[in-house]
């Protein structure tokens, strides 16, 4: 005796339907995945910061080049630590907003001596940003 089905030989969407399933299951894994990823180690609370990278138009621009005693640079135009406190003193007073100024030095500069520059222009009130120190050239 032999045996025959009544059903037709492929039922097209019986066979679609796992195949659905499997892809709403990988969906689901995918996008819930990375909410129960836990990073080791010591959990912090981060302080709200207020500081945003923005590029600046009008900085000024200190440079500390080598010398004894070593070159102070506003812009182009050499000056000595007076001068570059009066210069810093009326740019401030002719911004409307918050003044900055780079501060670049050579690689040759002691901290202590970039620091003074600094500290002249967090005087006036200033912005200060320090650049990195320049390469020497090979």
């Amino acid at each position: 005796m032999k045996l025959e089905t009544t059903l037709p030989e492929r039922v097209g969407f019986l066979h679609a339907v796992p195949i659905f399933d499997l892809f709403a299951l990988l969906l689901i894994a995918i996008m819930l995945g990375p909410s129960f990823i836990t990073q080791a180690g010591v959990q912090v609370e981060m302080p709200v910061s207020r500081f945003q990278v923005a590029r600046q138009s009008d900085a000024s621009v200190i440079t500390i080049t080598q010398g004894e005693p070593p070159v102070i640079w506003l812009e182009r135009m050499q000056v000595s630590e007076e001068e570059l406190v009066a210069k810093l003193e009326s740019r401030r007073q002719a911004s409307i907003q918050v003044p900055v100024v780079y501060v670049r030095s050579d690689k040759q500069i002691s901290a202590e001596f970039e620091r003074r520059v600094t500290e002249l222009a967090l005087q006036a009130g200033f912005r200060v940003y320090l650049l990195g120190r320049a390469e020497e050239s090979r």
